[in-house]
């Protein structure tokens, strides 16, 4: 509910009302982002990373699947980036053809240091402007709600979130322009509904960096 006088917005060069309504837009994105990571469901969308975690070869419907690196907080010393290959092969066919990596910063600058077995990198930058960078042939997401590589942490997600991850989105803001409750300023009570959650748990699949 941000606010401003009215002198302000009756004198001010800018149109104050539409910078408000930018830097609510900007707050509210930054909500969503976390939610859809990591949202608990409650007066807010539940994230994939807060669904029951199972290893993937004991998968079942409700829960999402995910491939351990077999090293406590690390990845393996050796051949790292079989547990990627391994991650790419865990949802079927149907869903690797849409999917996508999804990370924040601290870990793709990680990946960004392997190499294959003739030196080359296996991050590779967008090849045209505004495009994503790729892993392996898949675009790479960067959220930074995702967690740091840690103990037993699932900091890399690889899918088609697009079939397995539904956002039920309210289309525009809301805003009730208050002048009264709180003189000299006008309050702008702002509010949008959004929701979320996984639809299809056979989509998403989930790096987990421990021994099982």
């Amino acid at each position: 509910m941000p606010a401003a006088t009215q002198t302000l917005l009756d004198d001010a060069e800018v149109n104050v009302e539409e910078w408000l309504a930018q830097e609510v837009q900007t707050v509210f994105a930054e909500q969503e982002g976390t939610a859809f990571v990591s949202g608990d469901g409650v007066n807010k969308p539940r994230g994939f990373l807060d669904y029951t975690m199972v290893a993937d070869a004991s998968w079942t419907w409700g829960n999402i699947g995910y491939i351990a690196t077999g090293v406590d907080g690390a990845f393996a010393s050796t051949d790292p980036s079989d547990e990627l290959i391994d991650l790419i092969y865990a949802p079927k066919q149907a869903y690797r053809a849409g999917a996508r990596w999804v990370m924040n910063r601290s870990v793709e600058g990680e990946l960004r240091k392997f190499k294959d077995a003739d030196g080359n990198y296996i991050w590779q930058p967008g090849i045209a402007a505004g495009q994503p960078a790729s892993l392996m042939g898949y675009p790479i997401t960067e959220a930074e709600d995702m967690p740091d590589i840690a103990s037993n942490a699932y900091a890399i997600a690889f899918g088609d979130f697009t079939r397995g991850y539904l956002i039920v989105d309210r289309v525009g803001i809301r805003i009730l322009r208050d002048p009264f409750s709180s003189k000299p300023y006008v309050l702008f009570y702002t509010t949008k509904r959004v929701g979320g959650g996984v639809q299809n748990f056979e989509a998403i699949k989930v790096l987990k960096f421990g021994l099982s």
